[in-house]
């Protein structure tokens, strides 16, 4: 792929993990919020070669991960209905329930379908009226838009048949709990490059200044997380706490104003759950009063629907970043991608997934 190997250059990555030690008078402490930065920091070892220099604590940057356990059973149940198709995107479809998962509800006859934009829910709705269709609307404010379009496009469409199980998630207000936190211990983050693609970086100002950490948005890439570990550390030896922009190829301050007039349109904030942490005030989006009539909880009444989270998955203690995936007693014993306790051990961008497939601490945990 043009313009991705110039990202992953060793030769680059070694001077870069150099000037980062060089610039380190002590070890520093840095979280990641996003799924995506985790996996290319275990993968490529990037924690292990900056060992003495940073501390890279995993934060709940993983949207499938933070679904709460009562919205997966709430899916489950609209999966399992004769007269329901339930479509999502894929990486949903291994997160376990309560008691199973939507690949099981699939397998026992549900109509379970993987879809690659949440318009093409939209379609199947149109092409089956006598089917209610859901699409499970899960993600940060990446994803928005494009939820926000479909609900939209369905409306213009007068579609009665249409629904979205919406789950969604935003970012500034989960950091914000981790810093007030009285264990905190998170000295500088790595801002997630794809939301504030969407969203900017103004939301974050407020934060460096109250809490006095400086927030580097960061891409995805090796080449990418390093520079933007070295400008955080850069930050905290000069004692400034400010936003910075690592991933210029991509991000404005601003961010994409389009998509968040659209999402405003259709989304309001609300108070939102979050799997393993709890609720946390503001940090969600849901469907404005408007489009209520979109709304799977509301259109199938859901609400009376409630979970507890297994005792022995220590999901929660992983996205807040208290322990690394390694240090729960589950990982890689009761818990396994092949029969997970908890989201982050199947998600693509989940911590455990990480630290489990690319076998660092397989030995350690027994495996």
């Amino acid at each position: 792929m043009k313009y991705l190997s110039e990202y992953r250059d060793p030769a680059l990555a070694r001077a870069l993990v150099e000037r980062i030690r060089r610039t380190a008078t002590r070890r520093w402490t840095l979280m990641e919020v996003c799924g995506g930065q985790t996996h290319t920091i275990v993968k490529q070892g990037i924690n292990d070669v900056l060992s003495d220099a940073v501390e890279m604590i995993h934060g709940p940057g993983c949207p499938v991960c933070v679904t709460p356990l009562e919205q997966i059973d709430r899916a489950l149940h609209l999966a399992s209905r004769a007269d329901v198709i339930f479509t999502s995107f894929g990486d949903m479809l291994r997160v376990p329930g309560s008691e199973c998962d939507l690949f099981q509800v699939k397998s026992r006859g549900g109509n379970v379908r993987i879809v690659y934009s949440p318009l093409d829910a939209v379609e199947l709705a149109r092409k089956h009226p006598d089917k209610e269709v859901v699409f499970f609307a899960v993600g940060f404010e990446t994803t928005a838009p494009a939820n926000a379009m479909a609900v939209w496009r369905a409306r213009e469409l007068d579609l009665d048949n249409f629904s979205i199980l919406v789950s969604h998630v935003t970012v500034p207000p989960a950091m914000e709990a981790i810093l007030r936190a009285p264990d905190n211990r998170v000295q500088g983050f790595l801002a997630a490059g794809h939301v504030c693609t969407v969203m900017g970086w103004t939301e974050y100002e407020p934060l460096a200044e109250k809490y006095q950490v400086p927030i580097v948005v960061t891409g995805f890439e090796p080449l990418d997380i390093l520079e933007g570990i070295w400008m955080a550390v850069r930050q905290l030896e000069e004692g400034r706490h400010e936003v910075e922009n690592q991933y210029v190829r991509s991000v404005r301050r601003e961010g994409n104003e389009p998509a968040q007039n659209l999402v405003n349109r259709v989304f309001r904030i609300v108070d939102r759950g979050w799997r393993g942490i709890g609720v946390i005030p503001a940090s969600g989006l849901g469907l404005r009063p408007e489009f209520a009539p979109f709304d799977a909880e509301l259109k199938f009444a859901l609400d009376f629907i409630r979970a507890e989270e297994p005792e022995e998955c220590r999901a929660g203690d992983v996205l807040r970043g208290r322990i690394k995936p390694f240090q729960c007693a589950a990982f890689g014993k009761a818990c396994t991608p092949e029969s997970p306790l908890g989201a982050p051990m199947v998600s693509a961008e989940g911590a455990c997934a990480a630290y489990y497939n690319f076998g660092r601490f397989r030995q350690m945990a027994g495996c």
